[in-house]
């Protein structure tokens, strides 16, 4: 029998939704073992006052397999 846990963090990027994800995955995956998937469940830009954007942020949830 398998026990899988979640964790949710968030993170960002200057380039896009895309490389804020893989940066964060990235970062939890130092730590973290066995991360099978994870959900984006927010995502929100940080824009300039002409409306630009500055930064994507995303809020995500990942799953693991306890060992």
């Amino acid at each position: 029998m398998s026990v899988a846990k979640v964790i949710e963090f968030s993170s960002s990027s200057t380039k896009g939704v895309e490389d804020a994800v893989q940066t964060g995955l990235k970062k939890v995956a130092e730590t973290v073992k066995n991360i099978q998937g994870a959900w984006v469940s927010e995502t929100k830009v940080i824009t300039d006052n002409t409306g630009h954007i500055k930064e994507w942020r995303v809020n995500l949830r990942v799953t693991f397999v306890v060992e």
